[in-house]
């Protein structure tokens, strides 16, 4: 079985030679797009988490058994010689742009594939490599005094004397929303959101959504995003979801977040273009930075200003059953909290480096995240199952927000706030697109 598995994979990743001169480098390109997708597919059989959602030809699915023993040496061969091709064929194509761009984000997404293929068989790498290799960038550090001042500021912003995290749950324990109105709160927000994208983007007619409730599961929400513009959105309901969170969550998971994200790669790229190698999101690559990134910044696009907490104010709070005494001075708090988000890469990398331990780890993410001790445990268990991948909601969302930003959309012209949030969303990003080109 080994030795026809390894057969196998030679042949997929030797069906065309760009190093041959071609009248059709396109027509090449689309046959390496095949392999990429055949191969990510192929990972996918054996790493469970690989695959975050395939919409392309069943065809491409793997025929044959996984074989007993993950392959991890034909796997590693095959990008690599997958990646040569794509080299030479962008030699060849030096003045075609679009072939540029296509051959450039696969090449980031083969990297990724190599990492994962050593992770996966055990092979692990430090906090930095990992980022670096998997999601194409590299990840500020901030010492531990960092989080202590910002810590002391939002101290001295709360009422009362004793423990800040106390202090705080005291504060957002007010805005619990009850279990058996979650369905009610979260469709309502959903709702809003889904109105406020379609106000400024054509969505496909056929395009929605199931909403589910699931426990155990280490994420707060998962896009399940199941191709022809349908998604399966996931709340888990193991802890207490406070009420910003029916938005965050909801407009994350939803509109304009990943199910806007993936419709639109898939409409304006797979089914319009027919590039095969969008319609496989791998989920530990450095798609996932522009994903989870784009869909944390597009609450902000989606609710401005003092949007969420109004909406909050005069619908969710309502629907839920609960006062509005303190949620001015709840959202005040929160947004000192989110300078303290990264507290929880400091804490990936502890973990992964080994220099931090699992207590260490839970002191930091209460102290330093304001989280309760349940929310921390669930944050450390995250962490364990997928490693680096917390810097995508934090430091992704930071380098959607200065790349937009930094190209005229903001607040004061939302039509091209929408709009470049929207080329985000539609075209093959790579990290490397969003960082602040060199002087």
């Amino acid at each position: 079985m080994k030795k026809f598995f390894y057969v196998s994979l030679l042949l997929l990743a030797g069906d065309c030679s760009p190093s041959k001169p071609a009248q059709n480098t396109t027509g090449q390109l689309n046959q390496l797009a095949e392999q990429y997708v055949r191969l990510g597919l192929t990972i996918g059989q054996y790493d469970e988490a690989f695959v975050d959602a395939y919409y392309g030809p069943d065809s491409l699915r793997p025929q044959a058994p996984k074989a007993a023993v993950f392959p991890k040496d034909s796997l590693l061969k095959a990008v690599a010689e997958l990646s040569v091709k794509l080299q030479e064929l962008a030699r060849f194509g030096k003045n075609d742009t679009l072939l540029q761009t296509r051959t450039a984000w696969i090449q980031a997404q083969l990297t990724a594939f190599t990492s994962r293929i050593r992770i996966f068989s055990g092979q692990y790498p430090s906090f930095e490599e990992e980022t670096k290799e998997l999601f194409g960038v590299t990840v500020p550090t901030y010492p531990e005094k960092h989080f202590r001042e910002l810590v002391a500021q939002l101290n001295n912003s709360l009422p009362g004397k004793g423990n800040l995290n106390e202090r705080f749950q005291q504060l957002a324990n007010r805005f619990i929303i009850p279990k058996e109105k979650l369905n009610t709160v979260f469709r309502a927000a959903i709702a809003e959101c889904r109105k406020r994208t379609k106000a400024h983007y054509e969505l496909p007619v056929t395009e929605d959504f199931t909403l589910e409730y699931v426990t155990n599961k280490p994420w707060s929400g998962y896009n399940w995003y199941k191709g022809r513009y349908q998604s399966l959105v996931q709340i888990n309901t193991d802890l207490n979801i406070f009420i910003e969170k029916a938005i965050d969550v909801g407009s994350h998971e939803s509109y304009p977040g990943h199910h806007v994200y993936n419709m639109l790669l898939e409409k304006n790229l797979y089914q319009d273009k027919g590039w095969l190698e969008i319609s496989l999101y791998p989920l530990f690559s450095p798609q996932s930075l522009i994903a989870e990134g784009s869909a944390n910044y597009g609450i902000d696009v989606t609710f401005p200003g003092k949007e969420k907490n109004r909406f909050a104010r005069e619908v969710l709070l309502p629907l839920a059953g609960l006062d509005t005494t303190g949620l001015d001075q709840y959202f005040a708090a929160l947004e000192l909290k989110s300078e303290l988000n990264y507290a929880r890469n400091e804490v990936a990398r502890g973990l992964l480096n080994g220099t931090m331990t699992e207590t260490e780890a839970l002191r930091w993410l209460q102290e330093y995240g304001l989280n309760n001790r349940e929310t921390a445990l669930k944050s450390i268990s995250f962490i364990r199952t997928n490693r680096s991948y917390v810097i995508n909601y934090n430091y992704g969302k930071d380098l959607v927000k200065n790349y937009i930003e930094s190209n005229g959309g903001t607040d004061k012209d939302p039509a091209k706030h929408w709009q470049l949030f929207a080329k985000l969303l539609s075209n093959p990003v790579t990290p490397a697109d969003l960082l602040p080109a060199k002087p």
